[in-house]
């Protein structure tokens, strides 16, 4: 989105966003997903600067084989319209690359979607775009 922006962007949008793959990109590379010893999740927040619409992420602090905490975002430039994470567990090891049902609860209490990469794709879990729209604080929704 480069207007000035009247609405949350969804999921789709971010996606296609190039700020928003390449942090992505960078959370991937950064969960060492072949390295066994060592993988973890890395994720983040996706902002949007309510004046121009433009799109900047924040990283959190990196997670642990398979979790991550981004129950607190960080002041950003902008609102919080999403955040992502990293599933580094292969799925030909036994792993559910998709969002867990604990993605799943906390995706739905934040109100922003959640771009969740594995090794097989991109999966979404949450709502489709920020819940209650534009509105609030620079958070997540209430």
């Amino acid at each position: 989105m480069t207007d000035m922006p009247g609405r949350p962007p969804t999921a789709s949008e971010l996606l296609a966003d190039p700020v928003v793959v390449q942090a992505m990109d960078e959370a991937w590379a950064e969960s060492q997903s072949d390295d066994p010893e060592n993988r973890h999740e890395e994720g983040g927040w996706i902002y949007m600067n309510l004046t121009t619409g433009e799109f900047t992420t924040r990283r959190a602090t990196r997670g642990e084989q398979a979790l991550i905490d981004l129950s607190h975002p960080p002041r950003g430039k902008g609102i919080v319209v999403g955040k992502f994470h990293t599933h580094p567990n292969p799925s030909n090891e036994g792993w559910d690359p998709g969002p867990s049902s604990s993605d799943e609860i906390v995706d739905k209490r934040h109100g922003v979607p959640d771009l969740i990469r594995a090794d097989d794709g991109v999966y979404v879990s949450g709502p489709n775009s920020r819940r209650g729209g534009l509105a609030g604080g620079s958070g997540y929704p209430t």
